[in-house]
């Protein structure tokens, strides 16, 4: 091998080399935006729903105060109850909610061109689903 294919050798390589680095740092610097961007307290997508939650929340008491029987018993109907409450007030609440965000879709609306606003309109429609599929998994 000659200097000058040495030499060529080593330039591929350097230019490699900062290409990978380059890679690396995209990489890593994407990683840290969605973190702040996201907020780093929450916690990644869980497909498990509300009623896995309470349960641990529930498991969790009774393993950490040493729960009798009797005591885990009403605690468990005072956490059913509870859950009940909040699903009246939630059924109370939310056509006001709905309110609030179709007067929010529409005043967008208004501002969309037809093409902005035809995927606006599905943007809107998979979070409909979204929540929709979250309530049926809270029931």
């Amino acid at each position: 091998m000659t200097p000058r294919d040495r030499t060529k050798l080593k330039i591929v390589a350097a230019m490699l080399g900062i290409f990978v680095l380059g890679c690396v740092t995209g990489a890593a610097l994407s990683t840290l935006y969605q973190l702040r961007a996201h907020g780093t307290d929450r916690q990644p997508y869980n497909r498990s729903g509300p009623g896995d939650k309470r349960e641990a929340f529930f498991e969790q008491l009774r393993r950490d105060l040493n729960l009798t029987e009797e005591q885990a018993t009403q605690i468990r109907q005072i956490l059913d109850q509870t859950r009940d409450e909040f699903r009246r007030l939630r059924a109370e609440v939310r056509p006001r909610y709905d309110a609030i965000r179709q007067n929010a879709d529409a005043r967008i609306r208004a501002v969309l061109t037809p093409e902005q606003r035809a995927r606006f309109d599905a943007i809107v429609a998979q979070k409909e689903a979204e929540r929709n599929e979250a309530e049926k998994r809270e029931r």
